[in-house]
């Protein structure tokens, strides 16, 4: 670093004097160093105590100071060892600007005796900063026209730094158009100039981009762009050109009104409104060339508007000029040669005449149905018709004459297979291309009484579900005929039999125009589950003909009965409640009692579950029911705790939609285990009675259902074959023996009452048949639950009468 001492003449001396003789006064004298600008922090600038004279044991003392208006954090002191060092960042740009010096000035201030130094730190310029352009891209735009040595200004880089740093040169991208041009004037600025030195050619270069640089005189230099973007603008110096100067074209002589006949296009390589072109017929123009052709003057199409006739007129030819839209236009033209050409413009024609229809499906081979005649305008080959016939059967054409046929029929007729006929006579010329006509001829076929009405099976399988209202809709049969007006209105009527002790027409109705069948009353599942009748169909044909269709309506059971509680033989308690004596000292798991309930219903409507309802208060029960079996049983060892009585509820639920319930009313008395044998002695033996004679009815049921299961395969054969070897007949509907049902592939029986029910037909005595049904099980079952479950005994057994 510099340094430099300033004093006036006689400065030591004076010194001296002042610091023996005042008490106070600032030093006079200045301290000068320099430093680079952007210096990194801790860069060392001058040893300031030692150039102003200070010892370093002093300088704390003292209180030694520095100060700096503005800029007081760039410069600090180490008081340790009176270096003058970097702080902060300097930038010369920030604090100067472009002035030639920039110098920071301190104010180093002591005490005792007060003293006053001043200091000046110059800042060096580096070349931190690169030429800079007004902006990154330039556009001129430049007409063709103009000449060579044409001058045009541009704005030059600016560099923030100064002397030599801030000396700039420029240069451009090579290229043959553009040459760079730099005069520096008086006031030491220079004027940048871009000279063209060769003319331009839009149509060869739309667009010139060139790269012009700036490098200032640093060491290392630093360098500035900007893009120049050159547009060339267009003047009209080319005429619009034709590919050709002469088309030739055909057109058909019935080609449609605006057709195109040829699009032309012409080239004119000028830009914007001068290679703009407009295309029109050059005068004097024919009316004959008005009067067929039109042209569109945007884009060159020229199309038909009137009528071509060969017979008229041969060959048009049309002279068109393309002009384009500059100041001074210019003009290109060529010629078109339209040819028409000749076609088979005629349709033959067909006349039909005595027409004879309908005819009727039973008519002869042979018989005429019509007359028809052709003609063709045109000559020669083009006025030469044949005729042919589609469909080809069961009808033909005969010819009778020159240009005259016949429609004949050529086969029998079925009006049920076909009941109009459409036939297209085809008159064809001999042109080329032939053309042709049709003609449609619809053939009615009259019905004759010939079809029976007709069911579309033979027999119909009806769900009906019970309690449904009177009246109600339960079916509706069709039968077709295939005959047509009143040969096919099919009237329908139930064929009456008696059902048990009543007639069929109590039970259902049938109307007799839409086949619709009520049922006149409620049915009831357990009373009647299937009810099988005849409908028959008649059409109104002279003479009538008629069938019959069965129909078996199978009612469907519904949850329409609640379970019922049994009373347990033996077991006390009044109300209905179930009084059992449950000795204190059994063990968790132990039965104490059970419930048993039944459904009247069938399937999933008689399927019963049993919860056991929450006591009062939330207090944990003891006891707990199994879900499908009824059985009370504890939950653990019962203590001196548990209350002497207590009354358990148990839910009693089927599985119907929506389910119906029960409620059971069990009260449990818990005593000694002395007492609870003498106390139930009676109740225990009438119960062991109970369950031994269950036993036995299981067995006894067992064996029915291995009866009942050969019963019913011989059933089934003696019926099939009764079918298929004689007619139905009538019969009374008798009661069935009780069927035992099984639902649930768990073990969850459940034993309903004994009810006497029937299937009643028309076609013998009832049936009686084995119906197994599996509902699904819950979905998960608790884990004291699911231990509980016990295998299914004899009294979870249900008959039904089935059919």
């Amino acid at each position: 670093m510099l340094f430099s001492w300033r004093g006036g003449p006689g400065a030591p001396s004076l010194l001296l004097s002042l610091l023996l003789l005042a008490v106070w006064e600032p030093g006079s004298g200045q301290v000068h160093y320099s430093v680079p600008e952007e210096a990194k922090h801790g860069t060392f600038v001058g040893r300031i105590a030692q150039d102003l004279g200070l010892e370093l044991a002093e300088l704390v003392p003292r209180l030694f100071r520095v100060a700096s208006k503005g800029h007081g954090d760039l410069l600090e002191v180490n008081l340790q060892n009176g270096i003058l060092f970097v702080n902060s960042r300097i930038d010369r740009e920030e604090l100067c600007g472009r002035s030639l010096e920039c110098s920071i000035h301190l104010e180093v201030i002591v005490d005792r005796p007060l003293q006053v130094f001043h200091v000046e730190v110059e800042v060096k310029d580096i070349n931190d900063n690169p030429p800079v352009f007004p902006e990154s891209k330039k556009r001129l735009v430049i007409a063709e026209s103009r000449p060579p040595e044409t001058r045009f200004p541009l704005d030059g880089a600016s560099d923030a730094d100064i002397g030599v740093n801030s000396a700039l040169t420029y240069r451009i991208d090579p290229n043959e158009y553009f040459v760079l041009d730099t005069r520096n004037n008086r006031e030491q600025t220079s004027s940048l100039s871009l000279v063209l030195r060769k003319s331009l050619d839009r149509e060869q270069i739309e667009e010139h981009s060139l790269l012009l640089t700036a490098n200032d005189g640093g060491k290392p230099e630093l360098t500035g762009t900007v893009q120049l973007l050159i547009t060339v603008l267009d003047v009209n110096d080319n005429a619009p050109e034709f590919d050709q100067y002469i088309y030739k074209v055909t057109v058909l002589e019935n080609a449609f009104n605006g057709t195109l006949v040829i699009k032309l296009n012409a080239t004119d390589p000028d830009d914007g409104t001068n290679g703009d072109i407009i295309y029109s017929f050059r005068r004097p123009v024919s009316p004959a060339v008005l009067y067929a052709f039109i042209i569109n003057p945007n884009n060159g199409e020229i199309r038909t508007r009137g009528k071509l006739d060969f017979e008229e007129k041969k060959l048009y030819e049309i002279s068109v000029e393309a002009i384009d839209k500059g100041n001074i236009p210019m003009a290109g033209h060529c010629t078109i040669l339209v040819e028409i050409l000749d076609i088979n413009d005629n349709t033959p024609e067909i006349t039909i005449t005595s027409l004879s229809l309908p005819v009727r499906e039973d008519a002869q081979v042979g018989t005429v149905i019509a007359l028809i005649s052709v003609s063709d305008r045109d000559s020669g080959a083009n006025g030469r018709v044949t005729c042919s016939l589609i469909p080809h059967v069961p009808f033909k054409l005969v010819s009778t004459f020159k240009n005259y046929y016949s429609l004949v029929l050529d086969s029998t007729l079925d009006r049920e297979s076909v009941a109009n006929y459409v036939l297209v006579v085809t008159a064809r010329d001999g042109g080329s291309p032939s053309l042709s006509a049709t003609a449609s001829v619809s053939v009615e076929v009259a019905d004759v009484n010939d079809n029976v009405p007709a069911f579309a099976q033979p027999e119909y399988t009806v769900f009906v579900k019970e309690n449904n209202p009177p009246g109600c809709h339960i079916f509706t049969v069709s039968a077709r005929d295939a005959d047509a007006q009143e040969n096919a209105l099919v009237s329908y009527s139930l064929v009456e039999r008696r059902v048990g002790e009543r007639a069929l027409s109590s039970y259902v109705s049938v109307h007799a125009e839409s086949g619709k069948v009520y049922a006149l009353q409620p049915l009831d599942h357990e009373e009647l589950e299937l009810l099988q009748f005849q409908v028959s169909a008649r059409d109104a044909g002279v003479p009538p003909l008629g069938s019959n269709v069965t129909l078996q309506v199978f009612v469907l059971d519904e949850n329409d009965n609640a379970p019922a509680l049994l009373p347990r033989p033996g077991a006390g308690g009044a109300g209905g409640a179930l009084s059992e004596l449950v000795s204190r000292s059994v063990g968790a798991g132990h039965v104490v009692a059970k419930v048993r309930a039944v459904d009247a219903d069938s399937g999933y409507n008689a399927w019963l579950s049993y919860e056991l309802q929450p006591a009062a208060g939330g207090a944990r029960s003891p006891f707990r029911v199994a879900l499908y079996t009824g059985e009370i049983s504890t939950t653990r060892t019962l203590d001196e705790a548990d209350p002497a009585r207590q009354r358990l509820l148990v839910l009693v639920k089927d599985h119907g939609e929506p389910a119906l319930t029960a409620t059971a009313t069990v009260l449990l008395s818990l005593v000694e285990s002395g007492q609870a044998p003498k106390a139930s002695s009676r109740v225990l033996a009438g119960a062991a009675g109970a369950e031994a004679a269950l036993v036995d009815v299981n067995v006894y049921l067992i064996v029915a259902i291995c009866a009942v299961s050969s019963l019913l395969v011989l059933t089934l054969l003696l019926s099939t074959a009764l079918r298929c070897s004689a007619p139905p007949t009538e019969g009374a509907c008798g009661p069935g023996k009780p069927t035992l049902v099984c639902s649930s592939a768990v073990g969850s029986w459940s034993y309903s009452q004994q009810r006497r029910q029937r299937v009643c037909s028309g076609e013998g005595p009832p049936k009686t048949d084995l119906m197994a049904f599996s509902p699904s099980l819950p979905p998960c079952l608790s884990s004291t639950e699911g231990t509980s479950e016990r295998e299914p005994d004899s009294e979870h057994l249900k008959e039904v009468s089935s059919y």
